[in-house]
């Protein structure tokens, strides 16, 4: 099984977006982030032009897989995942893993949600977790509602007795207390590969580190990898299962 986890940008990189969705059709499961769902505006303050119907474009590009959306803004902006059709999916739902509730609408500082599949492999229930953690605006390091996010993640986590992936964009450092709290009875792919960057050319800070992929003790990888294709100020994160 491929499953592939990129923070998409909105679709500011488009033509190069649409082209990797056209280069990676056999992946069986792909976790986004930062999606927008015929939304009327942007969630973002910058100057970026996104693309508002990112999800029906992807939908479009990718269309031997099913798209599912689960927003956390307004109903427009969130988390999707695309399964392909080969793949028996179970379940499919969400969770709240960071609320703010004086959020004015617009601006990095809304709500968290985690995106969580039960699908079959091998003729077992998989889950996998797909997650856009917590920006504070202060780098990628703790802070109490980064620590009491990471406690929600492993408190959901520690409800599955199967197999699970946790993969996303966790903006964390990591050495943090933080990914600690993800990392407990997991492997952590970034850190066993020593990755060095999950940041593509687009992203000019010196902060390298933001995404993961995690798996529980009975997965085994046979190939991980960062991805060099530059579709977004992420890298795409790749893992092949066993």
């Amino acid at each position: 099984m491929k499953i592939i986890t990129l923070n998409i940008w909105g679709g500011y990189v488009f033509d190069p977006l649409v082209d990797f969705f056209k280069q990676n059709q056999d992946v069986d499961v792909f976790c986004f982030q930062e999606v927008y769902n015929n939304a009327p505006g942007k969630v973002s303050t910058d100057d970026r032009k996104v693309c508002l119907d990112i999800f029906d474009r992807m939908r479009e590009y990718l269309p031997n897989h099913r798209g599912y959306f689960r927003p956390v803004v307004s109903g427009v902006f969130g988390l999707a995942m695309f399964i392909h059709e080969r793949v028996p999916l179970l379940h499919e739902g969400d969770i709240i893993i960071h609320e703010n509730p004086d959020y004015p609408g617009f601006g990095p500082a809304h709500s968290r949600n985690m995106q969580w599949i039960e699908c079959m492999y091998k003729g077992e229930p998989l889950a996998i977790l797909n997650a856009h953690c917590l920006w504070n605006g202060k780098g990628k390091g703790d802070s109490e509602r980064r620590i009491e996010q990471s406690k929600r993640i492993q408190m959901f986590m520690s409800t599955l007795s199967i197999p699970k992936v946790l993969c996303g964009d966790f903006n964390l450092r990591p050495e943090t207390k933080s990914m600690a709290i993800l990392n407990k009875g997991m492997s952590n792919l970034v850190s066993k590969y020593q990755v060095t960057s999950t940041r593509t050319s687009f992203y000019p800070k010196e902060e390298r580190f933001a995404d993961y992929i995690l798996l529980s003790p009975k997965l085994k990888e046979t190939h991980f990898e960062v991805m060099p294709d530059e579709v977004s100020d992420h890298s795409a994160l790749l893992v092949e299962l066993d």
